[in-house]
């Protein structure tokens, strides 16, 4: 865990960092962003001691920075900038095994994981382990870069705006490829970023900054959702949302009351219930609300009013959990060819419903919102 308690620093007796206080804990991808001089990059260079706080403490799995070796420290913390840093009079593989070496780790099982992670970002040991530098695109440095940092063997990454100097398409590619390998490998990442876009795409959390202090630190689901103030709704833009329909659930768009009723009714009461609240289906719920099925108006025979309907109702139906994201839920519902479809959580309890008007009310909505904004 990576421990920032109340930390301030000046430049020219001015406060640049003011009182921050955050928590990291391991295998987060933290990403911090906010505009020019709110402090994120000076806030990644203090966790290497490259930046040296005015007061405070930071600390690493509860032992403060400020007590430990300074070149021990930077040994085993990888550090990934925007231009790479790589020796340009160093080969990749030395670029690589550099420091590994310096802290003496075993020579053949070092030479086997630079080439296990060469090849995790898609470069080919044998093609890429004698080139120099000057010799790979920008995006092969980049990928060089990463391997050198995650070869210390580190469980901290640091990422100073690694992709800004790259194209769009590398950019994008870089990205994908940095996720699987956190995905895969857990290290805990602070990635430093101006592009909400990157932060979104990358980050289990986003800690967004305002002169040296968080305006917000949460999931980019929730910063996404619920916005902590006028700054960071603007910062990261309104209805941004709906430019990532994955952060949107189906727990967003259903109707949290639907007509429900439970199976010992009779079939003339399921009627009665269905006209009185003018809908052609109910679901079925027991007495702990877990859905067991659905009945439509086709199924009621009326000439047995007396018939409970759990024997009439359908039992196996489709159903969409309530952290479904919206595409998936518009996937299902045009492969199953159905209009409607209840809402459960991972115990099978009824939250919602979803149907194509609650899915085209919020999409109206939202529209309307923009028109206003407009």
């Amino acid at each position: 865990m990576i421990e920032f308690k109340n930390i301030s620093k000046q430049f020219n007796n001015k406060n640049i960092i003011d009182k921050f206080n955050l928590s990291i804990e391991d295998g987060d991808f933290v990403v911090l962003i906010g505009p020019s001089g709110c402090g994120k990059t000076t806030l990644l260079k203090m966790i290497n001691k490259l930046n040296i706080p005015t007061s405070g403490e930071i600390l690493i799995d509860s032992k403060d920075i400020s007590t430990i070796d300074t070149i021990e420290l930077r040994r085993n913390i990888g550090y990934v900038i925007q231009n790479t840093g790589l020796f340009p009079h160093m080969t990749v593989r030395e670029n690589i095994e550099l420091i590994p070496k310096l802290k003496g780790e075993d020579l053949e099982a070092l030479s086997n994981n630079c080439k296990t992670l060469l090849s995790m970002v898609g470069l080919n040991p044998t093609e890429y382990l004698d080139r120099f530098p000057e010799e790979l695109s920008g995006g092969q440095r980049q990928r060089v870069g990463f391997v050198r940092a995650l070869a210390t063997n580190a469980n901290i990454i640091l990422m100073d705006e690694p992709f800004s100097a790259l194209d769009p398409i590398t950019r994008s590619s870089l990205q994908e490829e940095l996720f699987q390998m956190q995905q895969e490998l857990k290290k805990t990442i602070v990635f430093v970023t101006h592009d909400m876009d990157e932060a979104i795409k990358l980050g289990s959390k986003i800690c967004i900054l305002q002169n040296g202090r968080i305006a917000q630190y949460d999931t980019p689901e929730n910063i996404l959702k619920r916005p902590a103030s006028s700054y960071v709704e603007d910062f990261i833009g309104k209805n941004r949302i709906w430019n990532n329909p994955s952060f949107i659930k189906a727990k967003d768009i259903m109707m949290t009351d639907p007509i429900k009723t439970t199976p010992k009714r009779s079939v003339l009461q399921a009627f009665e219930i269905m006209k009185s609240n003018k809908v052609d289906s109910l679901l079925i719920t027991n007495k702990n609300n877990e859905l067991e099925g659905l009945i439509t108006l086709k199924q009621l025979k009326l000439e047995n009013r007396s018939a409970s309907i759990e024997d009439l109702m359908t039992k196996d139906i489709t159903k969409i959990n309530e952290d479904t994201n919206l595409i998936e839920v518009l996937t299902l519902m045009n492969e199953q060819k159905i209009g409607y479809a209840p809402v459960v959580d991972s115990e099978n309890k009824l939250k919602g419903l979803i149907t194509r008007t609650s899915i085209l009310s919020t999409i109206s909505a939202h529209l309307i919102d923009l028109e206003v904004n407009f």
